[in-house]
């Protein structure tokens, strides 16, 4: 679902920028292989390294669960990356403050996967919205997958709609840094309700999910501020061109 209801806003995008389907084609390719390959990765080097360096076949092992999504960010902008290097006429500021509007929408459908398959639960609650997920025991606990699913429908309408009122015009990666602060900040929060997802976390002041939010959080900022600056200077340059143009006169 994520990658069909993708592909549909992105066709929406392409067409009201004049794109041809054809790059987007393209970039629906790279961004399934990134994803994929980043969060089965992200996984196995984050979560249980010894383990899959110790039997590197069950890597490839990807029906039998373990998918990461700091590890399918990595690898987005890896293949976004590889995208705009091929395609010149792609920056890739460009193209990532497009591509993580659909991202902010996937990880609500993913989410929901986990919710309906028992995976990353919560912490026992007595909360009254509180799930039993049968499958893993008889204890009443959040439903963070939910949490997660319905904050992440949140932001997709947020990027969507500065979007959509053309509020990032001029402000390259701005888009790009709001998913980042808002996705890893929120993330970073949830995981105080939320399972370990790997046994080494036990005793750990901040968990490997939170851990790994931090920079993404930051580098989020960072695009943000900067998005702000370089408009500043784009403005700078058009007021210089009139005001000489002016004087000339």
């Amino acid at each position: 679902m994520a990658f069909v209801v993708g592909y549909i806003i992105m066709s929406w995008i392409f067409k009201k920028e004049s794109r041809p389907k054809t790059d987007l084609e393209q970039l629906s390719v790279y961004m399934i292989f990134g994803t994929v390959i980043g969060a089965r990765l992200g996984h196995c080097l984050f979560y249980n390294p010894e383990y899959y360096l110790s039997n590197p076949i069950e890597i490839f092992k990807v029906w039998e669960g373990g998918l990461a999504s700091h590890g399918a960010a990595i690898g987005i902008l890896i293949a976004l990356y590889l995208f705009s290097n091929k395609k010149k006429n792609y920056p890739m500021l460009w193209t990532l403050d497009r591509v993580v509007i659909v991202v902010a929408l996937a990880g609500t459908f993913i989410r929901l996967g986990n919710l309906f398959n028992s995976e990353i639960i919560g912490k026992p609650t007595d909360v009254s919205w509180a799930f039993i997920f049968t499958a893993v025991d008889d204890l009443p606990r959040h439903p963070a997958q939910l949490y997660e699913s319905i904050a992440y429908l949140i932001i997709f309408l947020i990027l969507l709609f500065i979007y959509y009122k053309g509020i990032e015009k001029n402000r390259e990666g701005l888009l790009f840094g709001i998913f980042l602060v808002l996705v890893f900040t929120f993330r970073f929060f949830v995981e105080f309700v939320k399972e370990n997802q790997s046994g080494f976390e036990a005793g750990m002041a901040l968990n490997m999910g939170q851990i790994l939010s931090i920079p993404f959080v930051l580098a989020g900022l960072i695009f943000i501020l900067k998005s702000f600056k370089e408009e500043t200077k784009k403005s700078d340059l058009v007021d210089h061109f009139f005001y000489s143009f002016s004087n000339t006169s």
